[in-house]
């Protein structure tokens, strides 16, 4: 079950109202594909070890059928700094039919420190050319302490450094820029619906440290928001080395909960631009590996464990699972009155949602994927690929155990034979994290030096995001440079303080 520790909120979020819509998705299907939907294609930018682990999996392990719809592509970006997780991406690739399949990988070198400097010191000409309302701050300087550590290609790089090195290749017309052009033009040709999913580990320096920047390149301005572009994030466990929980999960959630939420989006936006659009236009899902670990106790069994799971639900039946989940997704997230299936929804502060798998053989080991104690939500569907109608009532008790739900769990038997079960837990919180509370606390004992390190998105505008604004009280985002940087979200909106603010407030 989830652990059981006080938070700053009550979990009673505003839950969808219409309860007939959320009836339909169980008893009318209407989240399934039509005739007039599909095949789809599937294309992923992996990210790090966690994205190329993720990308070797399916190639390695792929679906009864996979690719023999016609049409049908699937599409492989691996991005890394040093070439040592990479080289496994390029060998699997070998399985996969040469004429359905592109693949490519991306070691981007560890530059100097001089190199790395001048880079950073011509970053405001690089904003400047990809968005000409960039502001040109006179303040400007190069996020990074000019003493600052960079690993060997085998160490551990900072979010902070992962960020440098990555729009130091990009903005110089690297190798990376090559690719992500060369990638987007394979998910544009596909001659059925591209789905896009961008893979990384939450706590990842290199995964998480240039997402915030290649998702934006990718979706926004290679692909112009025209695919879903999905983020999948995956969360560490107690069995990953302990830099992993050096509170880095605060600012990292943090900056994704600003470019997801629309509400604050848009208040990063109204300081610096839709250049800062969320670019993960088809929603996010986060994978939360602690209850495998309990299940497999060997942190090597459980990251495959993972990865075939969820590679499993990625591209059985040619994508259609993705898709229909997607489809659910959006449903919840547009208001009943505002209803079109051409709409997209926007996503509030429930913009989480959690992706967990399971071989049939372990339902038992169902918990509470990373959630808080009593967490609820609308709708829960399983999907069962293999076994029996009876195992799909079991599939629903199982459910009803670890999660509540305004409707009974649905579970759905879909095509395939490999007895795996997916299980989608939609629009959680932040603060539905188990491991958020914790995160925040480890980060508020770091001395700014090391905050500043574990940050990434807006340090190149001179925002920390995860600090109070210097200038606008109230607000978040502190300015690095000493001048008035900042964003239109509150901090303690940042915190995760909402609720308790407001008592506060009430009891005044």
């Amino acid at each position: 079950m989830a652990a059981d520790h006080d938070h700053d909120h009550d979990h009673v979020h505003e839950m969808i109202n219409d309860l007939a819509r959320i009836e339909a998705l169980a008893s009318e299907g209407v989240h399934r594909a039509g005739d007039h939907e599909g095949p789809f294609s599937l294309h992923v930018l992996g990210l790090g070890k966690t994205g190329a682990d993720l990308i070797t999996s399916i190639m390695n392990s792929p679906p009864e059928g996979f690719l023999s719809q016609e049409g049908t592509r699937f599409g492989a970006l691996a991005v890394d700094i040093g070439d040592e997780d990479l080289v496994q991406v390029r060998s699997a690739a070998s399985s996969l039919p040469a004429d359905k399949t592109y693949v490519d990988t991306v070691a981007m070198p560890v530059p100097t420190h001089e190199g790395l400097s001048y880079a950073l010191n011509r970053y405001r000409e690089f904003l400047k050319m990809e968005y000409p309302r960039y502001y040109w701050n006179p303040n400007y300087e190069p996020w990074l302490p000019a003493d600052v550590e960079i690993p060997s290609s085998d160490g551990h790089f900072s979010r902070a450094v992962a960020k440098a090195i990555y729009g130091s290749e990009y903005y110089q017309n690297k190798e990376i820029a090559g690719a992500l052009d060369k990638f987007a033009a394979n998910v544009m040709a596909s001659e059925t619906t591209p789905l896009v999913v961008v893979a990384f580990s939450l706590t990842g320096g290199v995964g998480s440290g240039i997402v915030v920047e290649i998702a934006r390149h990718l979706s926004t301005i290679k692909l112009g928001r025209r695919p879903w572009v999905v983020g999948l994030g995956v969360m560490p466990n107690a069995a990953d080395a302990p830099e992993y929980a050096d509170g880095r999960l605060f600012p990292v959630i943090n900056e994704l909960d600003c470019m997801v939420d629309t509400e604050k989006n848009k208040g990063v936006m109204a300081v610096w631009g839709d250049l800062y659009k969320n670019p993960f236009t088809g929603g996010f899902f986060l994978v939360d590996q602690a209850d495998v670990q309990e299940l497999t106790g060997d942190l090597a069994a459980t990251h495959d464990y993972v990865d075939r799971g969820v590679g499993s639900f990625l591209t059985r039946n040619a994508s259609v699972d993705l898709y229909e989940t997607l489809k659910a997704l959006n449903w919840l997230a547009v208001p009943a009155d505002a209803w079109h299936p051409a709409i997209r929804g926007e996503q509030g502060d429930r913009w989480l949602n959690v992706l967990t798998t399971r071989k049939l053989a372990d339902l038992d080991s169902l918990g509470s994927s990373g959630l808080v104690k009593d967490f609820t939500t609308e709708y829960v569907e399983a999907r069962l690929s293999g076994g029996s109608e009876t195992d799909l009532e079991k599939i629903k008790s199982a459910l009803g155990g670890i999660v509540r739900s305004r409707v009974e769990p649905a579970a759905l038997k879909v095509e395939g034979a490999d007895d795996q079960v997916s299980v989608v837990l939609p629009r959680a919180s932040k603060n539905d994290l188990a491991a958020f509370v914790p995160a925040r606390d480890r980060y508020d004992t770091l001395e700014w030096d090391d905050k500043l390190l574990i940050h990434s998105w807006l340090l190149d505008l001179g925002v920390m995001l995860c600090e109070p604004s210097i200038r606008f009280d109230g607000m978040g985002g502190e300015c690095i440079w000493g001048c008035a940087c900042w964003v239109v979200v509150p901090h303690a909106a940042i915190r995760g303080e909402e609720a308790r603010t407001a008592e506060a407030i009430g009891q005044a």
